[in-house]
């Protein structure tokens, strides 16, 4: 899964040098088998933003992206699509994308993050919750048409996210379990970029299976 996701990553048109951080030698080591670049890293980290920040530290460009080892059906053009914002506004320090939830299972799956955003696309919030709530019912009986999936990659300044993970931990964050809040509840900005590509997180047995059949699918076309 991990090569997909690499291979995937490593397709996006800004983006230079992908890079593994992990701090378990077997995916140490089964990146090293298929020719990838990984980066070991301690093992006390808290949080996926505190490896990414040790690795940051030693690099030199302007923006850098974090994407998850569980998104193996990752489209190279979500990643482009993060990172265009940050490239054209000089006050954005953090960007991600989202796609419309067009299902009444995703809506109310806690293992689908969701996003509601204002009129610039910037998140208002996240939550494992169905938001936003529709207060007369969905005419279709399915979810709302302001209801967006949250796709788990982020653009960050390079700069910003040592600043980042040294915030303290917020309520909402640990409330919701979805770091992304802690940015929020201190005041950051989070560019949210609309999507029509979806993508599937592999969070249980379930999410791996539906990923291997799609490949499978692929692999026959």
């Amino acid at each position: 899964m991990i090569e997909h996701v690499y291979r995937r990553a490593a397709d996006a048109r800004s983006v230079d040098r992908v890079i593994v951080a992990t701090d378990d030698q077997r995916i140490a080591d089964a990146v090293a088998a298929f020719g990838g670049v990984v980066r070991m890293t301690r093992s006390d980290h808290r949080t996926g933003t505190d490896r990414l920040a040790e690795v940051a530290a030693e690099l030199t460009c302007d923006l850098v992206v974090n994407v998850q080892g569980d998104l193996p059906l990752l489209d190279p053009d979500m990643i482009d699509a993060a990172v265009a914002p940050l490239r054209t506004d000089a006050t954005l320090q953090i960007g991600t994308v989202c796609t419309p939830i067009l299902n009444d299972a995703d809506y109310r799956n806690p293992h689908v993050v969701k996003v509601v955003r204002d009129t610039r696309g910037d998140a208002l919030y996240f939550s494992r919750a169905p938001i936003p709530y529709v207060r007369n019912g969905s005419a279709s009986g399915g979810a709302p048409q302001a209801a967006f999936k949250h796709i788990g990659l982020y653009v960050y300044r390079r700069t910003f996210v040592p600043l980042f993970a040294a915030l303290a931990p917020t309520p909402l964050e640990v409330a919701e379990s979805l770091e992304q809040l802690r940015a929020l509840e201190h005041g950051y900005r989070i560019r949210t970029v609309l999507t029509h590509i979806d993508s599937i997180e592999v969070d249980t047995p379930e999410d791996l299976e539906r990923v291997r059949r799609v490949i499978a699918v692929g692999a026959q076309e």
